[in-house]
C-alpha cells in the first residue's frame, strides 16, 4: 500500500471515530443539556482516544510520503528523472556516465560515502538491491563550495529536515504546586447539620475544696442582722465550703467558602483531562484559603474569627530571649493559665528555618542537624509548618480546642444557566464549601512574638 493511501485510510478512519465521539455528546445535549452517563463517557473517551490515533497514524504516513516525494526530487536532481531501475543501478555503479560538470547528485554517488553505503546492497551480480524496510544510512558527505548550494539536511530547522520531525504530545500538565496543608489535621473536625454553631465556655472557676473536720454541733446556719445577709456557718457544724463556676454562651456561624472558573463545552468535551483538573484545582484552592482562614480570619462579613484574631488567646514576647527560651515561656503559659498540654508549635516556614538553624557557639546544631530524618520538637512538642502562618510568630497551644465543624463538605457542580452561558455553550464550574470555625479554648493557644 502506497504512503498516500495509507494516509488517505486512516484519516477517514479518524473522522469516523472522532464522528461517533461527537455524536455521543450530541445526544447528551440533546437531552435537555443533561450530563453524559458513565458508560456514555466512557463511549466518548474511547472514540476520542482512537480518533487520536488515528490521526497521529494518517500524520506519520502523510509524513512518509513527503519523504518519498523528496527523494524522488532528489533523484531528478541527480539527473534521472523517470529512469529505470536498471538504468539507475548502472548510473551508480559508474558514476562517469553522468554529463560533463558535477551535479549535487554526482557529488553523491561518487563520495567515498555513498559507495561504501552501497556495498551493503550490492548483489553478487553487481546490482543493487535495497529492501523497502532496510535501513539506509551513510557516514556525512562534504560538499565542495564550488556546487554553490547549500545541501546539509537540518533537523533543527522546520524548512529542512526538521519539517518531517513530529512531536510527541504526552498528556503531563505540570502545574505550579501548593503548600502543604496542616491545620486541619491538628484542630477537631465535626459535622453539623445547622446554620449555627452553639457551644458553652467556662468563663471562671473557684477552687474552695479544702480539708473538713466531723461536726461536733447540730446547729442550723443563722443569718445576719440585716435582711439578706450571708449565712453565719457554725465552724463546728462540719459544713463543706463552697465552690463557683460560671458559664457563657459562644456561637459560630457558618460561612461559605468558593470560587468558580468559567469553561467552554467544546474544550470539556475534547480534553478527556481538563474537567478534573479543575475539579482537582478549584477544592484545593478551597482548602488553602480554609487554612489560612482559621488562623487568620477577621471575624468581619462573612470571614471566620481565626485563632489570631479570638478575644482570650495569651501572647508570649520574645524580646531578648531566644527562640526555644520564649517558646519555652508559652508552653507554661499554656499549661498553667490555659490548663492543656500543648500538642503543636505552629510556626511559618521562615521562622522554622531560624529553629534548625540555630547553633552553639562552637557552630554545632543545636537540633539533630542537617542530615537526622527525625520528627522535629521543641521541649517535647511537635513542630510544624504552615505557610498559613504568620512569618515572626509562633503559636503554641493544644489545637484540639480549636473547632471546625463541616456544614457542607467541599463539592463542585457545574451549570450552564449563569448569566447568558447557555446561548454560548459556556459552563460554569463552581465549586463550595461551607463551614464555621470556633475556638472553645482561648487561653488553650499562646502566639510567641518577635521572632
Amino acid at each position: 500500500m502506497s504512503a498516500h493511501s495509507k494516509y488517505t485510510r486512516l484519516l477517514g478512519e479518524a473522522a469516523v471515530a472522532a464522528k461517533a465521539a461527537r455524536e455521543i455528546a450530541e445526544k447528551a445535549e440533546a437531552d435537555g443539556g443533561r450530563e453524559m452517563t458513565t458508560e456514555e463517557r466512557q463511549q466518548f473517551q474511547a472514540k476520542f482516544a482512537e480518533a487520536t490515533e488515528k490521526k497521529t497514524l494518517a500524520d506519520a504516513a502523510k509524513a512518509d510520503e513527503a519523504v518519498m516525494a523528496q527523494a524522488k526530487e532528489l533523484a531528478d536532481l541527480i539527473g534521472m528523472p523517470g529512469a529505470s531501475k536498471e538504468d539507475l543501478d548502472a548510473q551508480l555503479r559508474d558514476p562517469e556516465r553522468k554529463p560533463a560538470g558535477k551535479s549535487l547528485g554526482q557529488v553523491v554517488t561518487q563520495s567515498a560515502q555513498f559507495k561504501s553505503l552501497l556495498d551493503g546492497f550490492t548483489r553478487p551480480d553487481g546490482s543493487i538491491n535495497i529492501q523497502e524496510k532496510a535501513r539506509v544510512q551513510s557516514s556525512p558527505i562534504s560538499f565542495p563550495t564550488l556546487i554553490g548550494q547549500k545541501s546539509l539536511f537540518v533537523g533543527g530547522s522546520q524548512t529542512s529536515a526538521g519539517a518531517f520531525v513530529v512531536n510527541e504530545r504526552t498528556d503531563i500538565v505540570e502545574m505550579l504546586g501548593r503548600r502543604q496543608l496542616t491545620l486541619r489535621d491538628l484542630v477537631s473536625v465535626r459535622r453539623t447539620g445547622s446554620d449555627t454553631v452553639e457551644y458553652v465556655t467556662q468563663t471562671s472557676h473557684t477552687n474552695a475544696a479544702a480539708p473538713v473536720a466531723e461536726a461536733t454541733s447540730s446547729a442550723a446556719p443563722t443569718t445576719g442582722a440585716s435582711s439578706g445577709a450571708a449565712l453565719t456557718l457554725d465552724p463546728n457544724g462540719g459544713y463543706k465550703p463552697e465552690g463557683a463556676w460560671a458559664f457563657a454562651e459562644a456561637t459560630a456561624t457558618v460561612k461559605t467558602i468558593a470560587e468558580w472558573v468559567p469553561v467552554t463545552k467544546r474544550a470539556l468535551a475534547d480534553v478527556a483531562q481538563l474537567e478534573g483538573l479543575i475539579n482537582d484545582e478549584l477544592v484545593a484552592d478551597l482548602k488553602e484559603t480554609e487554612e489560612a482562614q482559621m488562623l487568620s480570619g477577621s471575624g468581619t462579613g462573612q470571614n471566620l474569627t481565626g485563632i489570631y484574631n479570638t478575644s482570650g488567646i495569651q501572647t508570649q514576647a520574645k524580646g531578648a530571649d531566644t527562640i526555644p527560651d520564649a517558646v519555652r515561656k508559652a508552653i507554661t503559659k499554656a499549661r498553667t493559665v490555659g490548663r492543656v498540654a500543648p500538642s503543636a508549635i505552629l510556626l511559618n516556614p521562615a521562622d522554622m528555618e531560624k529553629v534548625d538553624l540555630l547553633k552553639d557557639t562552637t557552630g554545632q546544631y543545636l537540633g539533630s542537624g542537617p542530615f537526622s530524618g527525625y520528627v522535629r520538637t521543641m521541649w517535647g512538642v511537635p513542630l510544624v509548618e504552615s505557610e498559613a502562618a504568620t512569618a515572626g510568630t509562633g503559636l503554641v497551644g493544644d489545637f484540639s480546642k480549636a473547632v471546625l465543624w463541616d456544614r457542607e463538605q467541599a463539592s463542585v457542580t457545574m451549570t450552564d444557566s449563569h448569566a447568558d452561558f447557555f446561548i454560548r455553550n459556556l459552563v460554569a464550574i463552581l465549586a463550595e464549601e461551607r463551614v464555621a470555625f470556633g475556638v472553645t479554648r482561648p487561653s488553650a493557644f499562646v502566639t510567641v512574638t518577635g521572632l
